[in-house]
């Protein structure tokens, strides 16, 4: 059953200028979708709309079996999260702090015992002392994704999760959510400019490109549909043939 279905996304600004055109996929549970896009693709707006943030001038997001409206958003966030390399927490609140606040944001069980679960998760744990503004740009991607699991949601949004990080830390990161998505049927829709890391970690990805979605479905099917080795030699084939 697919726990979230975006039909027919539109969404303009003044002056005629649209950002996302006609956009349709769904989500299964369980699934880790890869959003590919150049720069201005539209990649973080439709990511936006289904966080609610921004509503769309046309179309429907459907989450949890419930159309995503400004009546039904607090419930259906309830049971997602989100991350992104562009989105900081407090500077001068501690670890423990920022992943406490959002613990009792999301009236989760046991805060403390999550807190330290979360932050072990990510190699933070022995920092949760510390202020945020202490941390590296990759440490504070880790904290960012450690609230992000803090109230076990059932769907995550990650935009470049992995950006900044050291290549150890990004392959751990991109284990544990193959992990999570495995084993507790944990969805993820997963945007990147790596695409060996998106073949690696996406088992369907869906292309945008200036707002319109070109194609999406299985990397293994896309790439032998297009006669390419790998997604990279897919994205640019498919921006090359749209100019």
């Amino acid at each position: 059953m697919d726990i979230m279905e975006v039909e027919g996304v539109v969404k303009s600004f003044e002056r005629g200028i649209y950002v996302l055109k006609d956009v349709s996929f769904s989500l299964s549970r369980g699934q880790i979708l890869g959003i590919l896009g150049q720069n201005g693709a539209g990649k973080t707006t439709l990511i936006h709309i289904i966080l609610g943030l921004i509503l769309p001038t046309e179309g429907v997001v459907r989450i949890f079996g419930k159309v995503l409206t400004p009546g039904t958003r607090t419930d259906i966030l309830r049971r997602m999260n989100f991350a992104s390399n562009y989105v900081f927490l407090p500077q001068t609140l501690t670890l423990w702090e920022n992943l406490m606040v959002y613990a009792i944001m999301y009236e989760v069980r046991e805060p403390s015992q999550k807190c330290a679960e979360v932050l072990k998760m990510f190699g933070l744990y022995e920092k949760k002392n510390q202020r945020a503004k202490t941390l590296s740009s990759g440490q504070m991607m880790r904290l960012c994704l450690s609230k992000a699991m803090i109230n076990d949601p059932e769907v995550l949004l990650l935009d470049e999760p992995t950006a900044g990080l050291d290549p150890e830390i990004a392959r751990k990161t991109r284990q544990l959510l193959v992990g999570l998505s495995r084993e507790r049927g944990l969805s993820v829709i997963y945007t990147s400019h790596n695409l060996w890391e998106m073949q690696e970690v996406s088992d369907r990805v869906l292309f945008l490109d200036a707002g319109r979605a070109l194609m999406e479905g299985p990397s293994s099917e896309l790439i032998g549909r297009y006669d390419v080795k790998n997604l990279e030699e897919l994205f640019f084939k498919v921006i090359e043939s749209r100019k």
